[in-house]
């Protein structure tokens, strides 16, 4: 896993906590943290990361995937 998707991952995992306390507390957390409407409680951009990871093959390097190409 490069930088980027550990961020991704660990953003998407903060923002399933936050909807988890939204969801039974009515309380959010990044909101309390960042603010009414800050760039962090607005834009969803780990999300779409994790959304092209998810229809990525990971498990397997790109170079013996171009090997098996060939």
């Amino acid at each position: 896993m490069n930088i980027i998707q550990k961020t991704a991952l660990t953003l998407t995992i903060i923002g399933g906590i936050n909807w988890l306390l939204v969801g039974i507390f009515k309380f959010d957390l990044v909101a309390a943290i960042f603010g009414e409407m800050s760039v962090f409680t607005r834009v969803g951009l780990a999300a779409l990361i994790n959304i092209v990871l998810l229809f990525m093959d990971l498990d397997t390097p790109r170079d013996i995937k171009r090997r098996m190409k060939e």
